[in-house]
């Protein structure tokens, strides 16, 4: 989601587990330059995927990207050396074939087809209800209590995301039903990939983990890269479409995520949460002046629903 992105509940706090040696602090100012350089960069990708898609059909987008950006984070994690890095255990093949199935293909793969449906300002909204989806799967699996304030949240969370699909009328044919029902659907992939994943994330480091997730799905997805990539028109995808669809791999599905890691080694889940609240609001303004999108009446009233909900949610999480 994005495209989905790391845990944002009390949930996921496995995936910070302090090494022997505690690293130092960052200043403050760091800390807060790291959540805004955030911010941009995850705000951007709805941007910047809906530009790829004018170059680049869907499935062609979607399957050479995670390729893409598989290719680039290997090189990151063998430059950390043997000493830093966990070794990958055999026993855990499958364990990453499902975490990277879900995670990866369903949640990137799903959240860029449907932005191919709908506008950036609904993808981003849909997204943010993440933690509501990853809540209410902890609970199902009985690994979360539930409180008051969590009920609220999720009821508040899931109308808004209800109001915002409707906004076309129950029309299950209209493109933005279609496409907010798919990034749902890449929502919901990530949702699992964080509640299953959080054995692992206690026993690997965050850039080991997310090398052999990203790896499993390249793996998973070749075939499909390979198909599109015979069937596409390269010379008609120019510099433009190829140029997004580095950005997608190469900022949003590798830095970004390295560096949310490294933030939540000193700031807690509910801090690094603050950039969820805002990415939805800088997406739609970004969306109404790179994209010509305008803001309607449901998104406004969907969005703050959502994230009045999810906060809720959060807060009786802490």
């Amino acid at each position: 989601m994005h495209t989905q992105r790391g845990p944002r509940l009390t949930l996921s706090a496995p995936s910070t587990a302090q090494p022997a040696l505690a690293p130092r602090r960052p200043s403050k100012l760091v800390l807060g330059v790291s959540l805004l350089v955030m911010l941009i960069i995850w705000s951007l990708n709805f941007i910047v995927g809906k530009i790829a898609l004018r170059h680049m059909d869907p499935l062609s987008l979607a399957a050479l990207r995670l390729e893409l950006a598989a290719l680039l984070i290997l090189p990151i994690y063998l430059f950390r050396g043997k000493e830093a890095r966990t070794p990958f255990r055999a026993r855990d093949t499958w364990t990453y074939v499902f975490l990277g199935f879900f995670g990866v293909v369903i949640n990137q793969g799903f959240f860029t087809v449907g932005l191919d449906y709908t506008t950036s300002g609904h993808s981003s909204v849909v997204v943010a209800a993440g933690p509501v989806v990853i809540l209410l799967l902890a609970r199902a699996l009985k690994l979360e209590k539930i409180t008051a304030s969590k009920i609220l949240g999720m009821v508040i969370s899931i109308g808004g995301v209800a109001l915002l699909a409707t906004e076309q009328g129950l029309n299950f044919r209209s493109p933005i039903m279609i496409g907010d029902l798919l990034t749902f659907a890449a929502t919901s992939g990530y949702a699992i990939y964080t509640v299953y994943g959080k054995k692992v994330a206690q026993e690997y480091d965050s850039i080991s983990m997310n090398t052999y997730n990203m790896v499993a799905a390249a793996i998973l997805l070749l075939p499909l890269a390979i198909w599109q990539g015979i069937r596409l028109d390269w010379g008609s995808v120019g510099w433009v479409g190829w140029g997004a669809m580095f950005y997608m791999a190469a900022f949003s599905s590798v830095a970004a995520y390295i560096l949310f890691y490294w933030v939540l080694r000193f700031l807690s889940p509910s801090r690094v949460a603050v950039v969820s609240y805002f990415e939805p609001l800088t997406v739609v303004v970004l969306a109404a002046v790179l994209l010509g999108e305008r803001p309607t009446g449901h998104l406004v009233a969907g969005g703050a629903l959502v994230i009045f909900g999810v906060y809720l949610a959060e807060r009786g999480s802490s």
